[in-house]
């Protein structure tokens, strides 16, 4: 992009300050500036200032969800069609890692975090191993492909170089940036961090394969003929990737895409719940239940809406790609925004000072004409890192690895 065509795009969201100080920059920072912009998805601008935000449900309802004794019953019959899938080259897996550690105590990518206590164990060494326990069964490698953000992008790549990958073939892990969307004051003028550089933040994690297709992955999906995506968030170190009875089951179903759940432990926990909204497959964030629906109970006493997502989701490419033009809801949410002053002085906000956008995966999957709910034992799959200490933290993950036989 050159600086005409940059003017000219910014020019229509009424955004041109941001190449104010165009003719005071050297030739790297008008190239950083320049590809700045190219980069950002200012219509996020216009989507979130439009109210676009969620605004509740009309209706809600259960869903189907095949629950842990279900799977076990017919789990032979899905463990074949989710191997033959595998095998035929027709699985691949999505990390979302574009996460910072700064909440445990990390500057870098939060899948640098190491949980060992006698050795190393990082949290992405976890994931690469869970995935290599189904590679090393069913004999064959899947394609991985790994969504960074701008600010750990080079750091991610080079801490998997450096531990070689955790034994994963290089040749089958693909890395991609996540885009961005920009970061506004209350009158919709986008933050400038420097004068070469718009605040932006990564677009929240509905935009993996809008991602995954300006960076041309999605043709390599195409051209290698894979057909499911097993997309999964990088702090949970117990769950499992490319199942082949969970793709089995969703084949089984004929459905678009599928949702690993557990069976809450209490029904005030905080975990989206995967349910019918509005008629479609849609989940229900836990501060959105009404008293009514979290202690619904159905003619046995069991709670109805019991079952919380944990972000391990399987999609059909097909579905995927139908979808790929319709805009996802932008959702937008107040920020303390750091920023450049008029003086060019950097200000780093005790207070919120304006909006950051984002879309969510939860907002795919009510775009989607079904998904299953599968359910998993959450004492074998679910030990996400979130805090240092407390609910759903390094302590309570260490304590769920080790019950699982992984040293530590």
């Amino acid at each position: 992009m050159n600086y005409n065509e940059a003017y000219e795009l910014l020019k229509k969201f009424n955004q041109e300050h941001i190449l104010k100080y165009y003719d005071e920059l050297d030739e790297a920072g008008k190239n950083q500036l320049l590809e700045a912009v190219s980069n950002t998805d200012f219509t996020f601008i216009n989507d979130g200032n439009e109210g676009a935000d969620r605004s509740g449900y009309s209706s809600v309802e259960p869903i189907k969800v095949l629950t842990v004794d279900e799977i076990q019953k017919d789990n032979a019959k899905y463990y074949e069609l989710g191997s033959e899938a595998i095998k035929s080259g027709k699985v691949g897996a999505v990390l979302l890692a574009g996460g910072m550690g700064t909440r445990l105590g990390i500057t870098g990518p939060k899948g640098k975090f190491d949980i060992g206590l006698t050795r190393h164990v990082y949290i992405f060494q976890r994931l690469i191993e869970n995935l290599m326990d189904v590679t090393n069964d069913l004999n064959v490698y899947v394609h991985l492909f790994v969504m960074t953000s701008d600010k750990n992008d080079e750091e991610t790549r080079a801490f998997f170089r450096e531990h070689n990958y955790f034994g994963y073939p290089s040749e089958y892990v693909h890395f991609f940036v996540q885009d961005l969307a920009p970061a506004t004051d209350y009158s919709g003028k986008v933050y400038m961090e420097s004068k070469s550089l718009p605040a932006t933040s990564p677009n929240g994690n509905g935009g993996w394969y809008s991602s995954m297709a300006r960076s041309g992955m999605t043709d390599m999906i195409r051209d290698r003929g894979i057909e499911y995506l097993n997309c999964f968030a990088v702090d949970n170190v117990l769950q499992r990737i490319a199942d082949p009875v969970f793709i089995g089951a969703c084949i089984a179903d004929k459905s678009p895409c599928g949702a690993k759940v557990i069976s809450k432990v209490s029904p005030d926990e905080k975990v989206g719940v995967l349910c019918l909204v509005d008629g479609r497959p849609g989940i229900v964030e836990y501060y959105e239940l009404t008293d009514e629906l979290r202690d619904a109970k159905d003619e046995n006493g069991n709670y109805i809406y019991n079952y919380g997502v944990i972000l391990n989701y399987l999609f059909k490419v097909s579905d995927l790609n139908k979808i790929q033009d319709e805009k996802l809801p932008v959702h937008r949410v107040e920020k303390k925004i750091p920023y450049m002053n008029e003086q060019g002085e950097f200000i780093s906000p005790d207070e919120p000072n304006g909006y950051k956008f984002e879309s969510l995966i939860l907002d795919m999957i009510k775009m989607m004409d079904g998904c299953l709910g599968y359910e998993v034992v959450r004492e074998k799959e679910f030990a996400p890192i979130k805090n240092m200490t407390g609910i759903d933290s390094v302590e309570s993950a260490r304590e769920l690895v080790k019950k699982n036989g992984i040293e530590l």
